[in-house]
């Protein structure tokens, strides 16, 4: 039976805390007011229902908990089974579902032909509702004995003017016809003419969905005829339509031109469900591009038209999906356009991942279209209030206009003026983007170099951040070749730095802050008690018109007096660049030395005021060291120093550059081995009956894939190793020499941890009330306390309990089980139960981020785990493979920067939860050759986290696989 056609169970939930009432008072509760049965007319208007619900309630429980209760079914037959109250008639479906039907020897109880006739009379009740819900119940009844006379009464409810109790009939006809096919062998006929002349459409839909499980053919012959009205019929027939025509084209492939122009038609279906499921299907069954195309403007419009984020992403992997198959990619590079469509949704999410499939898929025919929409964007982001998603989204799209300028040069042109308006943005990470893009587009593209090095000019005035005046300083001191562009960076420079030399004009600025003709006004004193906790007087001075000097001072100027003297180290590096590029093309001594000595004046005054107290920060040792060598270098000139700042700083670029270039090259070549399918001569031919279970992804049925996949019985695709068994995951909970034994395998789907526990009695008694009571420690919640069961002698049953999981941390369950002993006098028996760890792993995945990213999360999460290297590994490099393969975590630094051998090795990894949270971890190992070839390696792995617990669980994790590793 697959999972579609498994019938639903009822859940009932028993109080823990009442105690089981005796089989003599439930007669009472159950019989009560028996003489008003006898004697009064109407005879159910005096019973007390209240009492009878409450008492049925518990018999209910009781049977479900083992008790057998024989003598109360005369009892419910006669007080119970005639009312006809709504809520006993409910709570009686769920009795005669549970109890015993059977003698021991197999033959059908004598009460149950009054049963029967009871429901015989309820099939034919006025009441619709009672009517539908007695169908219901018989689609659970698996006694051909107690269906054979109410036969008659099931198919004339076909014809019942409600379509409430037709859909049920319907469906009892389907699991009868199913389990007992001999009680009605005309069923597929029998709904096929309900199916002609049936108007309502969940009536529709269960009629067809019968004919697709129990005889396909009637169900085509009955679309055959109306395959061109499918588009007028309900949502729900529509989707199992489309189901139908995916299993008989799955079946039989020569059908598929037969029904591939329904599914077309299903595409402009109204409901989005039913275009989903058709774009799906369409895909399935043919491989022509206009299907591909079809499918994909479905999917595009799905997303755009679909409020719901989570929906819109869903969709977009589907895409994706599309995209994976190189014969599906030509046709989707002509829906770049349209995809762009979708970044008018504001989640962030969704642009990202738009942005990457329209980046995936961009060609020479329409990066140009592409590259028009993307500066669009970029300026409404301007314009746009700003909102934590708005320079998130600016960044992204940033990044995507630099892909696409390094992979089409031509592009650069259009795209750099744009891009560097926003070097003054006030978000310096956008801004940071920007200036990366900028430095290598002015490597790359010597064309472009003067349109760049003119735009700097033009905004390097209006450069807000300390860290990108950096980069623009650095870029305009490499990059500016001829003179003119050399005086323009001079002047720049002045203007930015102010009047100089700095010092004193600072000085006299503040000596002539206050003019004589200001109003000058002493605030009122205030006491205030010190540290120490004396008391001090404080007053405050001040002026009617307030000194300027913090809106007036120069950029520049504002960093220096912030203290911030590493951006005049790179100045100076800049002023020796340029000086000594202009000594080399002006011929004139004169002005040479001018220039010279305008850089020399311009480092020294930077010098006299990082000496001064005028700064917030004195200058550090290390920008005066470095001013003090330029300075040097300037005042002697030498070949050698020329060399080194005007070639070799440009070299060291390029060679990064290649090298990430080479690096991007690398991935996208292995990308695109992934994905191409290439079959050789002496390839096996693949035959379906012997194919292996896990190689048969193409030929299951998606349909039921989907369902399991939404039920979270899918398998991961480890699990397609034939080693990687269920077994695996068991954990043994109570030794073998328990009177109960337990173990549970651990089934973890994302958000839920299911714990399938096989409890087995290994005693000669009976165990009454056996309860598996769970509790949690960590960010674990459990859903629902597991029902207790009777265990037969040496019995065993199976007990799930779902576990929710809020959090990427360790979480521990443990419990025990209790349980009482048929006959026995004593109190409850408890064996306490193994703890199951849960691991982190199961939560944590590779993900990738930028070196400005990394940075950035590090200065800002708290939570520091320092990890101690502890390991017989003796190789650097298989220790870090190792570390990588057990904390599922992607290592950022390149595999160039860790190739080679020189002793000791840094990398950072970086992983991220399902739910959304980043961890970060710094390897630092050495290998301590001192202590010979085989000493094993040393160090520290810092691990960072946003919260306490993914910090210690991860490092916990670590720590557990150094001990375990054996060589």
């Amino acid at each position: 039976m697959t999972a579609a056609e498994n019938v639903c169970y009822t859940l009932i939930n028993v109080p823990m805390d009442s105690e089981p009432p005796s089989e003599i008072s439930l007669k009472n509760d159950l019989g009560n007011d028996m003489s008003a049965f006898l004697t009064s007319f109407p005879p159910l208007e005096k019973g007390d229902v209240k009492l009878k619900t409450e008492a049925l309630k518990k018999v209910i429980i009781m049977i479900l908990n083992g008790e057998k209760l024989p003598g109360l079914l005369m009892t419910i037959i006669r007080f119970v089974l005639p009312l006809q109250d709504h809520t006993i008639k409910k709570l009686l479906l769920v009795f005669w579902e549970i109890v015993p039907k059977t003698t021991p020897d197999g033959r059908l109880l004598q009460e149950m032909i009054l049963v029967c006739d009871a429901y015989r009379k309820d099939l034919q009740h006025p009441n619709e509702f009672i009517r539908g819900s007695t169908l219901r119940f018989l689609c659970k009844l698996k006694e051909a004995e107690l269906l054979e006379p109410l036969m008659p009464a099931i198919r004339a409810c076909l014809e019942h003017r409600h379509s409430y109790v037709r859909r049920n009939a319907v469906l009892a006809i389907y699991t009868i016809y199913r389990n007992f096919e001999h009680l009605i062998p005309d069923a597929p006929e029998l709904i096929h003419d309900f199916l002609v002349n049936e108007k309502d459409a969940s009536c529709k839909r269960n009629a067809f969905m019968m004919l697709i499980h129990a005889d396909q053919d009637r169900a085509l012959d009955y679309l055959s005829t109306c395959i061109d009205q499918v588009q007028t019929f309900g949502d729900i027939l529509q989707l199992v339509i489309v189901e139908l025509i995916y299993k008989v084209c799955h079946a039989n492939p020569s059908e598929r031109a037969r029904f591939i122009r329904c599914i077309y038609n299903l595409l402009q279906s109204s409901s989005p469900a039913v275009k989903y499921e058709a774009a799906g299907t369409l895909v399935t069954l043919s491989s022509a591009p206009t299907a591909i195309k079809a499918a994909a403007q479905c999917y595009i419009d799905l997303i755009i038209k679909e409020s719901d984020n989570n929906v819109k992403l869903i969709v977009l992997d589907r895409l994706i999906e599309l995209k994976e198959h190189p014969s599906h990619e030509r046709v989707l590079q002509d829906l770049v356009m349209d995809i762009l469509r979708v970044l008018s949704t504001p989640d962030l999410e969704v642009r990202k991942k738009t942005l990457q499939l329209a980046l995936d898929l961009v060609s020479s025919r329409n990066v140009e279209e592409l590259v028009i929409v993307l500066k669009k964007e970029v300026i409404k982001t301007n314009n746009v209030t700003e909102h934590e998603d708005t320079d998130k989204y600016r960044q992204l799209l940033v990044r995507t206009l630099h892909s696409c300028s390094v992979r089409f040069p031509d592009m650069a042109a259009n795209v750099i003026p744009v891009l560097m308006e926003f070097l003054s943005d006030n978000n310096e990470a956008a801004a940071a983007d920007v200036l990366e893009f900028v430095r290598e587009a002015i490597q790359r593209f010597e064309n472009l170099r003067p349109l760049i090095v003119e735009k700097m000019l033009e905004v390097f005035h209006a450069i807000k951040s300390v860290k990108i005046y950096r980069g623009a300083l650095w870029i305009l001191g490499e990059y500016c070749s001829t003179k003119e562009d050399i005086q323009s960076v001079m002047t720049e420079v002045r203007r930015s730095l102010g009047e100089i030399p700095i010092v004193e004009s600072e000085i006299k600025k503040e000596a002539g802050e206050l003019k004589p003709e200001e109003e000058v006004s002493v605030g009122p004193a205030q006491k205030l008690v010190t540290e120490m906790g004396t008391y001090a007087t404080q007053s405050a001075l001040s002026s009617s018109r307030p000194a300027k000097k913090e809106e007036d001072r120069p950029p520049l100027r504002g960093f220096l007096l912030d203290g911030d003297f590493f951006v005049a180290a790179s100045l100076a590096t800049t002023l020796t660049k340029i000086a000594l590029r202009y000594v080399s093309l002006v011929q004139e001594k004169k002005k040479q030395n001018s220039f010279n000595a305008e850089a020399m004046l311009l480092m020294a005054t930077i010098l006299h005021l990082g000496k001064s107290s005028l700064p917030k920060k004195p200058i550090t040792d290390d920008d005066v060291d470095r001013i003090s060598l330029c300075l040097k270098v300037l005042s002697e000139c030498s070949p050698l120093m020329n060399d080194i700042f005007n070639k070799e700083c440009r070299q060291s670029l390029s060679h990064m550059l290649s090298a990430k270039l080479e690096e991007e090259k690398l991935s996208q070549k292995k990308e695109s081995e992934k994905r191409n399918v290439t079959i050789q001569p002496d390839d096996p031919i693949s035959f379906m009956q012997l194919t292996a279970k896990n190689e048969m992804s193409s030929k299951e049925d998606q349909f039921q894939l989907s369902l399991l996949a939404a039920m979270g019985n899918t398998q991961r695709k480890e699990a397609a190793d034939p080693l990687a068994s269920k077994l695996n995951k068991v954990t043994q909970l109570t030794g073998f020499s328990d009177p109960v034994y337990a173990e549970a395998y651990v089934h973890v789907n994302q958000y839920d941890i299911v714990l399938d526990v096989l409890v087995v009695n290994q005693t000669s008694d009976t165990l009454q009330n056996c309860t598996l009571e769970l509790a949690t420690l960590g960010d674990l919640k459990l859903v629902e306390k597991p029902s207790p069961l009777t265990l037969a002698p040496h019995d065993f049953a199976n007990i799930k309990a779902n576990v929710k999981v809020a959090s990427t941390e360790n979480g521990i369950i443990f419990g025990n089980v209790v349980y009482d002993v048929s006959g026995a006098a004593s109190d409850r028996n408890c064996v306490v139960l193994s703890d199951i760890h849960i691991d982190i792993m199961d939560y944590i995945q590779p993900a990738s981020c930028t070196d400005a990213e990394f940075r950035q999360m590090w200065a800002e999460f708290e939570w520091e785990n320092k990890v101690t290297v502890n390991t017989n590994i003796i190789d650097l490099n298989e220790y870090l493979q190792h570390i990588l393969k057990s904390t599922n975590m992607k290592c950022l630094t390149p595999e160039k920067a860790l190739s080679g051998y020189c002793g000791f090795m840094a990398a950072n990894l970086y992983a991220r939860s399902i739910f959304g949270e980043d961890a970060l971890a710094n390897v630092s190992i050495e290998k301590p050759i001192h202590l010979g070839p085989e000493a094993p390696v040393t160090g520290h792995i810092r691990i960072r986290a946003k919260s306490q617990g993914m910090a210690l669980s991860l490092g916990d994790k670590i720590n557990l696989s150094q001990k375990k590793t054996s060589l």
